[in-house]
């Protein structure tokens, strides 16, 4: 892990705890299912927004979804 990766999920977790789905959003994009419930969890209480946004921060990879239009067929 470079030191641009790091300083960029310090400011993604520094803005998670400001405002969890800004930092959500900056990690994933503000279409992602992440970003929609990180603000459904906020509007609901300030904490499990937080608490969301910390772990889909920390722990979900952005890059790790496969496109909906990929089929894998199986014969």
């Amino acid at each position: 892990m470079g030191l641009c990766s790091c300083c960029c999920r310090c400011l993604e977790l520094l803005c998670s705890v400001l405002l969890p789905p800004l930092g959500v959003c900056l990690r994933h994009g503000c279409c992602s299912m992440e970003f929609w419930i990180s603000v459904l969890l906020t509007i609901l209480g300030y904490l499990p927004g937080v608490l969301y946004a910390i772990y889909v921060i920390c722990s979900v990879d952005p890059h790790s979804r496969r496109d909906p239009d990929d089929y894998v067929y199986v014969a």
